[in-house]
């Protein structure tokens, strides 16, 4: 890893964006479902008076030390070892129902997880086949990449990578561990660089298929469609939804459920009564949001984030 790469490793991407979204209010109640390593947490932390609070969500065990190291001692802050999933399970550890005025996910995996070989995220770098976000918690990339049929790996190269060349690279890797199982990245990296000869700008070959394996041995897009519904049932009145997305499939969704939630139910549209259970609950603030230039020639990791925003609406209030 160069000097520019750790330069960057606790550069929160759009964050003077976030703080808007989220509309600080100084004695409000937020919670960052992606703790990461704090910057946007930091940042909302300072805006907090004695009374403000903010939870914090991490199922890395490296990144809720950090957490309870930095903010141990704030009474404020409360730290918590959980999958964002999990978020209305930890806020009534705190009170029971306990509601929030801004909700934050960063998705995705934080750059020190990237750039820690042992992780087994990085395919610019050698360290064991694991990309487990919960360490020692459940199958490894490697268990999958060796025991999976053919046919499950293409599903899952094209279902959580889009990878075009899913069927070729799947069936060179059935054809290569019969003699010998994929243990390391750079092994399933360079055996990707030949296959699938097709570049694309910006992105090595092995791209799609590590953000693959990294989505299927995480679970991450039933996390998200789990964390979504229960944020929509925890944010109060104006409460804010913001989230960082970093590839398609996890944009889709979270656009596809803000929009759901800022529109009249179907059943109901065009007729001049809509009862409250079918009105809008979400309002839509603004359009997605990118990192400009500047941002992403200082943090090259903001160039594919998007911040979407949805504000919590009153009972029955349309959008």
């Amino acid at each position: 890893m160069s000097g520019s790469d750790r330069a960057v490793e606790h550069t929160p991407v759009l964050l003077p964006q976030v703080l808007a979204a989220l509309n600080v209010r100084a004695s409000g109640v937020y919670l960052d479902a992606t703790y990461g390593r704090g910057g946007h947490a930091g940042a909302i932390v300072e805006k907090l008076v004695a009374d403000g609070r903010l939870l914090c969500l991490d199922r890395d065990p490296v990144a809720v030390a950090e957490a309870s190291a930095r903010f141990g001692d704030d009474s404020r802050v409360s730290v918590f070892l959980a999958p964002f999933s999990a978020l209305a399970a930890c806020a009534d550890q705190i009170a029971p129902g306990l509601k929030f005025d801004g909700i934050l996910f960063d998705l995705g995996v934080s750059s020190p997880q990237l750039d820690d070989p042992s992780r087994g995220f990085s395919f610019m770098q050698d360290g064991p086949l694991d990309m487990r976000m919960s360490k020692g918690v459940g199958p490894t990339a490697a268990d999958i990449v060796n025991g999976a049929s053919e046919a499950e790996l293409i599903r899952i190269f094209r279902e959580f990578g889009e990878e075009r060349f899913a069927p070729r690279i799947a069936r060179a890797i059935v054809a290569d561990r019969a003699s010998k199982p994929f243990e390391r990245t750079l092994e399933l990296a360079e055996m990707i660089s030949r296959v699938a000869r097709t570049r694309e700008r910006h992105k090595h070959p092995a791209t799609r298929v590590f953000q693959a394996l990294r989505i299927h041995v995480n679970g991450e897009l039933d996390e998200l469609e789990a964390a979504l519904n229960a944020a929509f049932e925890r944010l109060l009145p104006q409460g804010r939804l913001a989230v960082i997305s970093f590839h398609s499939l996890e944009d889709r969704m979270v656009k596809q459920f803000m929009r759901r939630h800022a529109s009249t139910d179907p059943v109901y549209a065009g007729l001049p009564f809509v009862p409250a259970h079918a009105a809008p609950k979400l309002r839509l603030v603004g359009k997605a949001i990118q990192a400009d230039s500047e941002e992403t020639a200082r943090n090259p990791r903001a160039r594919s984030a998007r911040l979407r925003v949805a504000e919590r609406l009153n009972e029955g209030l349309a959008a």
